[in-house]
C-alpha cells in the first residue's frame, strides 16, 4: 500500500515531536558529560527512529487506526516503539545491553509508557492547528480536522452534563 503526500503530511506534527524529543535526549548526553561529538551522534541516533515512529502515527491516525482523545492504544503504540528506537540508539552509541536485550527492553517499555503520555499530550496540542493550516488543500487534513472537533464538541457536552 503506497501513502500518499496529504496522508503523509499528517505524519509532519509526529515525526516533528519524535524528532525534538530525540534532540532533547542529546543534549541530556551531553550534559551527563560526554563529548559534543558522541551527544550529537547519540541524539540523531534516537532522533530518527522518534521521528519515524511519530510520522507513522499521524499515517496511522489517518487511517483510523487511532482516534484522537485516546490513550489506550497510543500507550501500547509507543511501548513498541519507543524502546525500539532505543535499541537503535543504544546499538550504535551505547552501553545500556549490559544487562542483556531482553531487560533493556523491558526497562525501555515502561519508560516508553511515560514518553507516551507527552507525546500525546504535544500532539493533541499540535495536531489541530496544523490541520487548520492544511484542511484548504487537503482532503485528508479536512477530515481528520471533523474527527478532532466531534472530539472537541463531545468533550464539552461532557463538561457541561457534570454542572
Amino acid at each position: 500500500m503506497m501513502i500518499e503526500r496529504q496522508s503523509l503530511e499528517l505524519a509532519l506534527p509526529g515525526a516533528s515531536i519524535g524528532a525534538a524529543a530525540g534532540a532533547m535526549a542529546g543534549g541530556l548526553v551531553l550534559f551527563a558529560g560526554q563529548p559534543i561529538g558522541v551527544a550529537a551522534l547519540s541524539a540523531l541516533a534516537l532522533a530518527i527512529p522518534l521521528a519515524v515512529f511519530g510520522g507513522l502515527y499521524g499515517v496511522l491516525l489517518d487511517q483510523g487506526v487511532f482516534r484522537p482523545g485516546t490513550f489506550g492504544p497510543i500507550g501500547l503504540f509507543w511501548m513498541v516503539g519507543f524502546p525500539l528506537s532505543r535499541l537503535v540508539q543504544e546499538s550504535l552509541f551505547g552501553v545500556g545491553l549490559a544487562e542483556g536485550v531482553l531487560p533493556f527492553l523491558g526497562y525501555q517499555a515502561m519508560v516508553g509508557l511515560g514518553f507516551a503520555i507527552g507525546f500525546v499530550w504535544m500532539h493533541e496540542r499540535l495536531m489541530p492547528h496544523w490541520l487548520v493550516r492544511r484542511a484548504p488543500d487537503n482532503p485528508r487534513a479536512e477530515a481528520l480536522l471533523g474527527l478532532y472537533l466531534q472530539y472537541a464538541d463531545a468533550m464539552r457536552a461532557r463538561k457541561r452534563g457534570r454542572r
